[in-house]
């Protein structure tokens, strides 16, 4: 028995995919909010967040929500998406993943308010949620 692999699977390509491009050089774009001045929700639900763990390397998997009340601007949700999936090979704690995006998101969006709760998978029997806020100070004008 031959232990090569058989001719009808493929090599791996070492030129990126057109999707690993993306994903390399997406960065959060904005529009600007179609109702400025009205107070809405955006809620965005992203359920197949991965990154790996910082201390054991194993694969983590979340389900991520995004809540926010828009100001000026809206994020694009493609955008979000790409850079929402840049995660996958990062050695990232739970708790800097739900700081970072939000830090992240609210840097490019400057929303009212924003919610980010980050639900991952249990892995040997831990169960673990992080949820973290933004609300942006009132100006006060004299």
């Amino acid at each position: 028995m031959s232990n090569s692999l058989p001719e009808t699977v493929p090599t791996q390509n070492p030129e990126m995919k057109y999707g690993e491009r993306e994903i390399e050089e997406g960065t959060l774009i904005t529009f600007p909010n179609p109702r400025i001045g009205r107070k809405y929700n955006i809620d965005i639900t992203l359920p197949e967040f991965t990154c790996k763990c910082p201390f054991s390397g194993y694969p983590d998997f979340a389900t991520i929500y995004i809540s926010y009340v828009p100001d000026q601007k809206v994020v694009e949700l493609k955008a979000l998406k790409l850079y929402i999936n840049s995660y996958r090979d990062r050695y990232i704690s739970h708790e800097e993943t739900a700081n970072q995006i939000l830090d992240d998101v609210v840097a490019a969006c400057e929303p009212l308010e924003m919610t980010v709760r980050t639900d991952f998978t249990p892995r040997g029997n831990v169960h673990t949620v992080v949820e973290v806020k933004h609300r942006k100070e009132e100006q006060t004008i004299f």
